[in-house]
């Protein structure tokens, strides 16, 4: 798992000092990747796609995380007992490959962040406004009456469940005395 992650095809917009230092600025991705797109093509991905990247990284993010809490748990502690430094340097190699792909990673969200922020500011309500919701009250429905007929159904359809309810009580009852009969015959066989 030392090797790095392949770059996702829309995050075009990381600056070149935030590339992967295994590639050179400016340098061909693989022959597995799509090439990154002109400047001009940036202004036209829309922000729902941006937000697919940034759950994407996000889910890259928890991937390396719990990779980094295995690679802790299965290191043993100093306690006397002595591992082999080929274990240890590997070990130490693939930590420091997951935390330097951890920060490479909430660059990448900040920088989703960011871009998703400039491409919405004209929207007329932020969402530090929508959740909790902090307006003006709701303004209050007008119920019109229902109908006699709907409200009779109701008035049955109650009743009814009253009434499924009360049997089933009577029927718990009776259960919890039968167990509570054989448990009684069991303890006395003993």
């Amino acid at each position: 798992m030392a090797a790095s992650l392949p770059q996702k095809p829309g995050m075009a917009g990381m600056p070149p000092q935030q590339q992967p230092p295994h590639l050179p600025p400016g340098a061909a991705p693989g022959a597995g990747q799509q090439p990154m797109p002109p400047q001009g093509a940036l202004r036209e991905i829309s922000p729902v796609f941006l937000c697919r990247i940034g759950q994407e990284t996000v889910q890259d993010i928890v991937t390396r995380t719990m990779e980094i809490f295995q690679i802790t748990r299965a290191t043993q502690l100093p306690n006397g007992v002595t591992q082999s430094q080929a274990t240890y340097q590997d070990r130490f190699g693939k930590l420091q490959e997951h935390l330097r792909q951890l920060t490479l990673l909430f660059k990448k969200l900040r920088l989703l962040y960011e871009r998703c922020v400039e491409m919405t500011s004209d929207l007329k309500e932020g969402p530090a406004e929508l959740v909790p919701y902090t307006g003006e009250e709701l303004v209050s429905v007008r119920v019109e009456p229902c109908s006699p007929a709907v409200i009779q159904e109701r008035n049955e359809v109650l009743e009814k469940v009253r009434q499924k309810n009360q049997e089933m009580k009577v029927l718990m009852d009776q259960m919890r005395n039968l167990l509570w009969d054989v448990n009684a015959m069991l303890t006395l066989r003993k």
